[in-house]
This record gives C-alpha cells, sequence and structure tokens, in this order.
C-alpha cells in the first residue's frame, strides 16, 4: 500500500506541479507582470487556509486512517465527517463576506497598483475570496481521500482538474478575456467541479452508516486537542512562511511584487517533491505509532527522510546552482530571468532547509505531539516579524529572502534537537548525518564542479549536471540506494 501510494503521488502531485508551473509565463504574458502581482497575492490567500480550516482538515485525514486500523466504528467516521463539513461551510462563507466587505480597503490603501485600476482590483480581490472559500471545501475530500489511503484515486482526481485550471485558464486569456478577473472566474468554476467530484467519491469510497450523520459538538470535541495543536502550530507556521510576502506586498509595487511571487513560486515548486512523500507516509506512521510498531517505525522515518533528500536536495541543489538557465527556458524571458535568477537561489536554500523538516514533523503529528512546534514558532516569530519590518523597505526582496534562510537554519540545526530527545530518542545523528548530509554533501559537490567546469550553461550541459547531481544523491542516500540494488536483483533473477 505504501509503495502504491508513493508512485501515485509523485505521478499525480508531479503533474499538478507541472500544471501549476507550465502555464505561468503565459498568464504573465496575456495579463501582465501587475496583475500577475494579484494571482501571487492570492497564493498568500490561499496558504491561510490550512489556518482557517481551524486544524479539522488534517485532524480528518489522520481520524480517517485511524478508520482504516479498526479505531472508528462506521457511525462515528460519518458524525466526524458531516460535523467538519457543516463548520467549514459557515467558516468559507464567512471567509467570502469578510473578503467582500475588506476588498476596498485592500485594493486603495495596501496594495500598490500602477497601471490596474482601484476597481479592477477590488473586484478581484472579491473574486480571489469566493475561489478561496471553494478551496476550503475541496480540501474536505482530499483530506479524506488521504486519510482513507485511496492516494491513486485522488491522484487521478486531482490531476484531472489541475489540468483543467491549467490548461482552461490560458484558453480564456487567449480566447474570451485576457483580464485577471476572468482567471478567477475560471478557477471558481473548476473549483465547484473539483467539490462535487469529490464528494460523490468520497461517499461512495465510504461503507454506509447505519443512520443517517449530522453535525455533533462532540466529534469535533473527540479530535479538538489534536486539532487545536495543529492550528496552533499552523498559524505560527503561516506567519512564519507568508510574513514576508504580506508585507513585501505592502512595501514593494504589485510589479516588485509580481517578481518576488515569480520567484518564490519556483522556489515552494520543490515542495510538490516532498508533499507525494509526506501524503504516503503520514498515513503509515499513524499506522504504525497505534499498532505500536516501533522498529517499523523508526525504519519506515528513515526511509521517507533519505526519499526527501534525494528527490528535494537533487530538486533544491539544481535551483540554488542553476537558477537563471531555469528561469530562461521556463519564461523566455532573459530581463525576467535576470531580474529573478538570484531571489530564486536564495529562497531555494530556506525552502530546501524547510522541506527536509517535513518528515520529522509528520512524526510529530504521528505522535500527536504538536507543543513542540507551537514552541518553535512562537520563538521564531518574534524573531522573524521584526527582522522582516526591519529588512523590507532598506532591503528589498533579497534582504527578506536571506531572513528566510536564517529563520530554517535555526529550525534545522537547533529545532530538532529537541525532537529527538522525546521521540525517535537514539536517531538523531544517523538522520543528521546519513538521511541528509552525506546525500547533500555529494550531491552540492557535484553540482559545484559543473558550475567551475561550464561557464556557458546550455541546455546539454544542463542535463547532464541535473542527472548527475539526481544520480549522485540516489547513490548517497544508503536506504534509497538498497532498495533500488533489492530492487534490481529480483528484476535480474
Amino acid at each position: 500500500m505504501l509503495r502504491k501510494n508513493l508512485v501515485a503521488n509523485f505521478f499525480g502531485q508531479g503533474w499538478v506541479a507541472v500544471m501549476g508551473l507550465a502555464f505561468v509565463p503565459l498568464y504573465i504574458k496575456y495579463i501582465g507582470i501587475e496583475s500577475y502581482g494579484l494571482i501571487g497575492l492570492f497564493a498568500v490567500v490561499q496558504a491561510w487556509l490550512t489556518l482557517l480550516d481551524m486544524g479539522l482538515v488534517p485532524a480528518l485525514s489522520r481520524e480517517m486512517s485511524r478508520f482504516t486500523g479498526g479505531v472508528h466504528s462506521v457511525d462515528s467516521i460519518w458524525r466526524l465527517l458531516r460535523s467538519v463539513e457543516v463548520l467549514l461551510f459557515a467558516v468559507a462563507v464567512g471567509l467570502f463576506l469578510s473578503v467582500y466587505v475588506a476588498s476596498g480597503w485592500l485594493a486603495v490603501d495596501w496594495i500598490n497598483t500602477e497601471k490596474i485600476s482601484s476597481d479592477v482590483a477590488r473586484q478581484a480581490i472579491t473574486a480571489m475570496g469566493f475561489v478561496a472559500a471553494l478551496r476550503l471545501l475541496e480540501n474536505i475530500y482530499k483530506s479524506c481521500l488521504v486519510g482513507l489511503q485511496l492516494q491513486l484515486s485522488f491522484n487521478v482526481i486531482n490531476s484531472f482538474f489541475a489540468t483543467l485550471r491549467g490548461v482552461g485558464a490560458v484558453a480564456v486569456l487567449a480566447w474570451y478575456s485576457p483580464t485577471v478577473l476572468a482567471f478567477f472566474a475560471w478557477q471558481a468554476l473548476v473549483s465547484v467541479c473539483s467539490i462535487v467530484a469529490m464528494c460523490a467519491y468520497v461517499y461512495r469510497a465510504m461503507p454506509q452508516a447505519k443512520e443517517a450523520p449530522r453535525f455533533s459538538y462532540s466529534a469535533l470535541q473527540e479530535v479538538g486537542g489534536f486539532a487545536g495543536g495543529v492550528v496552533s502550530i499552523t498559524f505560527l507556521a503561516l506567519l512564519l512562511t507568508q510574513v514576508d510576502k504580506i508585507l513585501l506586498s505592502k512595501f514593494l509595487s504589485l510589479s516588485e511584487f509580481g517578481y518576488y511571487s515569480l520567484a518564490a513560486l519556483l522556489a515552494n515548486g520543490l515542495y510538490m517533491v516532498v508533499g507525494p512523500i509526506n501524503q504516503a507516509f503520514f498515513p503509515r506512521f499513524s499506522e504504525l505509532f497505534s499498532r505500536k510498531a516501533d522498529s517499523e517505525l523508526v525504519e519506515s522515518f528513515h526511509l521517507g527522510a533519505q526519499l526527501v533528500a534525494v528527490f528535494l536536495g537533487a530538486g533544491g541543489v539544481v535551483l540554488i546552482f542553476f537558477s537563471e538557465f531555469v528561469l530562461r527556458v521556463w519564461t523566455g524571458d532573459p530581463t525576467l530571468s535576470a531580474n529573478t535568477a538570484l531571489l530564486v537561489s536564495i529562497l531555494s536554500v530556506g525552502c530546501l532547509l524547510n522541506g527536509l523538516l517535513w518528515i520529522p514533523y509528520q512524526m510529530q503529528l504521528a505522535h500527536a505531539w504538536t507543543s513542540l512546534g507551537i514552541k518553535m514558532n512562537v520563538i521564531a516569530i518574534l524573531f522573524i516579524v521584526p527582522a522582516i519590518i526591519w529588512v523590507a523597505p532598506r532591503y528589498g526582496a533579497i534582504g527578506v529572502a536571506w531572513v528566510w534562510v536564517s529563520l530554517n537554519c535555526a529550525y534545522f540545526f537547533l529545532g530538532m534537537h529537541f525532537m529527538f530527545r522525546k521521540i525517535m530518542k537514539g536517531e538523531k545523528w544517523r538522520w543528521y548525518f546519513k538521511d541528509v548530509a552525506v546525500p547533500l554533501l555529494c550531491g552540492g559537490a557535484v553540482a559545484s564542479a559543473f558550475k567551475m567546469i561550464f561557464e556557458d550553461i546550455n541546455f546539454f550541459v544542463f542535463t547532464a549536471a541535473a542527472l548527475s547531481i539526481f544520480l549522485t544523491f540516489v547513490l548517497a542516500a544508503e536506504r534509497v540506494r538498497g532498495l533500488l540494488v533489492k530492487r534490481f536483483a529480483l528484476f535480474k533473477a
């Protein structure tokens, strides 16, 4: 099941990542970099959806996993699902109304438009709120499919609608109306269709309840402790990961913010590599922890960590060392690439360090241990918010990017020390050294060699470098290398 889910997630989320990145240059071509800044602002709004679900979406996914392990009855899991649906529908309505009311102030007093009228900006912000409310409801059924470990089905459905979002948006902009309002109208239509499709699939996949499920406050209370811890961590994490964009949207012009959004989108694309691994391993961690299968849990942890190190590490090193070439191929615009390359490299360092922490965080959630994340994030906020407020007006986007790197260095070198004191005891140095350091150092050395040998990076040099870096990561990761050797031996036999 783990292998099947992992493969499905890589193909599915890989396709979603391609759809999310492939059409960005066309969006910019049709609506301009300033209007694209509004799409970048929408990405910030969408990130905050993980807070608005009040921790109930990850809690629901966890309880669905526990249901497959026999912890829940059919009636109890249906009550929880219905309770989450009712509550988050009310939240979605409240979200849209709040954005609608605040749209005029945001369009005039917050963002700095140059060519776009404040009226168009207001309408676009209102449309953002509507699409964000729909995405909140989508996440309910996505979490159910993931928790039930129906991840092949989830990825097929999710990939289809990601394709519809991207291809359809380009078609709308090219043949109907090259405006940011048309873009958001299409996103809303696709989200409605996605909600209907995923909801229908979840309802058919789950066993029939003996009685009609109803809203139950007690069902929410049962997961309240876990959900409350998750939402606390999420709130603090969002402040840490999104405060740069929030403040830069105030300090920079919308065009400059568009460049930063473009760089952040490409760097954050690294998380698309981590997502499939986390999505496959979190239900596995929860199941093994529930069964008290400690030795299997430890080995699953290191396998997940090394898979992240290989795929995230290889992608991160390529972006750090070859950002300008990647941007030039992606956008086809040398000027845009030159203006964005340094930002991409710096942000990629921070995202690489951050992504390496995701498997340890999934293990904390599987243990229902949320207090460490809360404490770490509170301390980090005391540092990062004043730092960004001071850095942003003086050093702009580049300075803020370095603040992001500094924050993740602290998480990586200090925060993980406290995790390994309580869970995964005795595994700290194995994680630091074998799971992370050896693959990163080897892959980084290969990338440095290519940069020193080849001054002019062309397609063939880049391809050779990327393949060499990836192969080096695979060979340097002990568990991943062992799996490949085992598979090759079985195939040969």
